[in-house]
């Protein structure tokens, strides 16, 4: 591995499984996702059965990051500072934690300086 550290959101999830993006478009690295991806991706209401199973074979092969003590006092931090929805102040908190870039296309995390963010493009 070439040391850099990435955790992946929900929309870059999304994009993998439904082919608008290529696993060679992401930069090269270690990828992680935040439980609350895991907890986005499986919940869709119009989740179909066999896409529902692509992404519990992906979600297995990357690791998921847990809440813990430090991701709630920097959720609550984020979430104040910069009136986020929780998911996402639980990501931005999670990749602060982890001192790993976040890899995005939703523009709302954009204002958070405490983290790096690094874009797709489809």
């Amino acid at each position: 591995m070439n040391g850099n550290k990435f955790l992946i959101d929900t929309n870059i999830l999304l994009y993998l499984t439904g082919k608008k993006i290529d696993v060679r478009d992401l930069p090269k690295g270690e990828f992680c996702i935040s439980f609350v991806t895991e907890l986005e991706i499986l919940s869709y209401p119009s989740l179909l059965p066999e896409e529902e199973k692509k992404l519990k074979k992906l979600l297995s092969e990357i690791p998921i990051i847990d809440i813990n003590k430090e991701i709630k006092e920097r959720t609550i931090e984020f979430r104040r500072k910069y009136n986020l929805k929780l998911p996402d102040a639980i990501i931005a908190a999670t990749a602060f934690i982890l001192g790993t870039t976040l890899i995005t296309n939703d523009k709302g995390f954009s204002i958070i300086k405490e983290i790096q963010i690094r874009s797709v493009d489809l």
